[in-house]
């Protein structure tokens, strides 16, 4: 009966989200700025980024965001919070996501 149930439902079976865990999906957890720019990316079909170069200093090759931050930057959905940082553990605030969405949608 919760509200977000279709929602979680939907999003697992597009490949949006895997959850936390196997068997969660921590529905009251805020959202990391790497978590968003990949529920985005996996959204829009996991598209290949086309310049695989960033100036972030926080950001590894090996990280789940990865494919997803190189993606995000390349179409100006985001440019980091500054030239040489991209804070991919900061809370996403409802501003940010809905600029993401917005210059996802409008690329």
């Amino acid at each position: 009966d919760a509200y977000y149930y279709k929602a979680v439902l939907w999003a697992v079976e597009k490949g949006i989200t895997t959850g936390t865990s196997g068997t969660t999906f921590s529905p009251n957890k805020n959202c990391s700025r790497g978590e968003i720019v990949t529920f985005l990316h996996r959204a829009e079909g996991k598209p290949t980024a086309t310049n695989g170069t960033h100036t972030f200093k926080d950001v590894e090759a090996s990280a789940f965001y990865y494919n997803a931050m190189l993606w995000a930057v390349e179409n100006k959905i985001t440019s980091g919070t500054s030239s040489t940082t991209f804070s991919p553990n900061k809370n996403c605030s409802r501003g940010e996501v809905v600029t993401f969405l917005y210059r996802a949608k409008n690329n």
